[in-house]
């Protein structure tokens, strides 16, 4: 890769990022296309979010990817927010305008629901309750796509009630406390773990997954490892699951047309790089 005056740099921004696959798959997507463009991972202090995203207005670098912990003041900085992302609360896409102003969006949803496609293909959100776990930028996100693309029942599941009782409440939505996770699996199509439980060197969620229906799709966020222990736990029972890598790579299509005007090629296989890139 050759980097020129002309290059158009966009990038991800979150703390910690060492971790993040979104570089490999963007950065092969530029070289499959020959374009004169790369994505960088950027680490910002906490406190020290909203100086660098204003020291980039006005086209620095054509736009960011947001993860942890800032999806929700990525937002709050914004000129302008999608639908997606004022209904999601959250922002994981920041695009820098040349006027200096800022577009929000949330692909975390449309990511979400790509890799329901591509590793359930027969799931259909409007055909029954859908749970998620969690109350963050993620959850939020899921929860906003599902509503959108017309599930009547959207049920949140989190440690604290009231954090989850905010997101549903805009949406239309239920809130349950962790310790009632069994009865919102009751009739559940889809569960969607939206925490950070599972990934590597954290403890993983102790949820009663048999209240589910065995047609039910277990899916988690968190792709390293690629098989978290819910997941693992998913398919003891026989339940088909979908794995965070797919969500990754969905949402990252989106966000690399809005960084660089085109579509990414189909000739490279970035999954299998990212699962390269995990040792997998």
């Amino acid at each position: 890769m050759s980097i020129s005056g002309a290059t158009r740099v966009a990038g991800v921004v979150g703390r910690p990022i060492s971790h993040s696959m979104s570089p490999i798959l963007h950065n092969a997507w530029l070289a499959a296309a020959g374009m004169d463009g790369v994505y960088v991972p950027f680490s910002v202090q906490p406190g020290r979010f909203t100086a660098f995203v204003d020291s980039l207005r006005g086209g620095t670098v054509s736009g960011l990817n947001v993860t942890l912990p800032f999806k929700g003041e990525a937002l709050a900085l914004a000129d302008e927010a999608t639908f997606r992302a004022r209904t999601a609360d959250a922002a994981n896409v920041l695009v820098f305008r040349e006027d200096g102003t800022i577009l929000a969006d949330n692909t975390d949803g449309l990511g979400m629901l790509r890799a329901f496609a591509e590793q359930a293909p027969g799931f259909d959100p409007k055909a029954g309750p859908v749970v998620i776990l969690g109350a963050g930028g993620g959850s939020r996100g899921a929860a906003a796509a599902f509503v959108e693309a017309g599930c009547r029942d959207v049920r949140i599941v989190n440690r604290t009630l009231t954090k989850a009782q905010d997101i549903a409440e805009p949406l239309g939505a239920a809130a349950f406390a962790l310790n009632e996770a069994a009865k919102a699996f009751d009739g559940a199509v889809a569960v969607v773990n939206a925490t950070s439980a599972g990934l590597s060197g954290s403890p993983a969620l102790d949820l009663p997954l048999e209240a589910t229906p065995p047609s039910a799709v277990i899916m988690d966020m968190v792709y390293k490892p690629l098989k978290t222990p819910l997941l693992a736990q998913a398919e003891g029972l026989g339940r088909q699951t979908v794995d965070g890598l797919a969500m990754l790579i969905g949402q990252a299509v989106p966000s690399f047309e809005a960084f660089y005007g085109q579509t990414p090629p189909e000739s490279v296989d970035v999954r299998a790089l990212a699962l390269k890139a995990l040792g997998l």
